[in-house]
């Protein structure tokens, strides 16, 4: 007999089902669906099976990716889908000697990134990769709005999308303020990525936020006794003086 109802790697898909979790918005539902991101230290095959070389015959391949491990510090810059990676070495580069522990890791530097969008240089940890990428995007801007959640994998990176996204959504006016013809210039360059206001609210939110956002938004302030009862008063007052007969005077 098993121990639980329902095995463990079930739980977290369970729980979004039922409670307020079930209450939230369905396209932030969807956004936490887990999606591969696209490979970084691997090169995947592409395919189930090929000829060896030596042999001429058909043999089955399988594509295993690279564990990586994703620290802590990784979230509050823009690492590019990079992280550290554990394996061992041989000693002196030596086949014959024991093999020890060893941890790659990506090399970190620091530069200033200018957003048209929110007109402001933040100084980010980024890695040589993500410079690449910010180019073959053509802008940082460009970099943030393209890169979906997962190859992102940053909640930096996730805040950025979604102060971007709600300034495009609700088009404001403070971008720019003495240039309305620059302002219009960069909305109209990223109204591809434009999306609903309520929607852009909800992009890059932790589910704790996401949770603590929800409950903000059903929780309801009491209303005082004697408003409700001053209300009822003035309706019933309004009632009364339509039901009364109106007397007109002759002069």
């Amino acid at each position: 007999m098993p121990l639980h109802k329902y095995p463990p790697k079930l739980w977290d898909a369970l729980k979004l089902k039922q409670g307020i979790y079930a209450r939230l918005p369905k396209h932030y539902l969807k956004s936490l669906e887990p999606k591969e991101p696209t490979p970084v230290h691997w090169r995947p095959l592409g395919v189930k099976y090929r000829l060896n070389p030596k042999t001429g015959q058909k043999e089955r391949v399988q594509d295993v990716p690279i564990p990586i491990y994703y620290p802590p510090q990784s979230h509050d810059g823009l690492w590019g889908g990079e992280g550290w990676i554990s394996g061992f070495r041989y000693a002196n580069n030596d086949k014959m000697s024991n093999r020890l522990p060893r941890i790659w890791k990506p090399q970190l530097l620091k530069r200033e990134l200018y957003s048209e969008i929110l007109d402001h240089k933040f100084t980010i940890t980024v890695t040589p990769r993500t410079l690449n990428l910010i180019d073959d995007a053509y802008g940082f801007d460009f970099y943030i709005l393209k890169t979906p959640k997962e190859d992102l994998n940053s909640k930096l990176g996730m805040d950025l999308k979604r102060a971007m996204l709600l300034r495009l959504a609700r088009k404001d006016k403070e971008l720019y303020p003495n240039d309305p013809a620059k302002r219009e210039t960069i909305y109209h360059r990223y109204k591809q990525f434009l999306v609903p206001e309520e929607e852009a609210e909800w992009v890059g939110l932790s589910l704790e936020e996401a949770v603590e956002k929800q409950r903000q938004l059903e929780h309801k302030e009491p209303e005082p006794q004697f408003k409700v009862c001053m209300e009822k008063l003035v309706e019933e007052l309004e009632v009364q003086k339509l039901s009364e007969p109106h007397v007109i005077e002759k002069k």
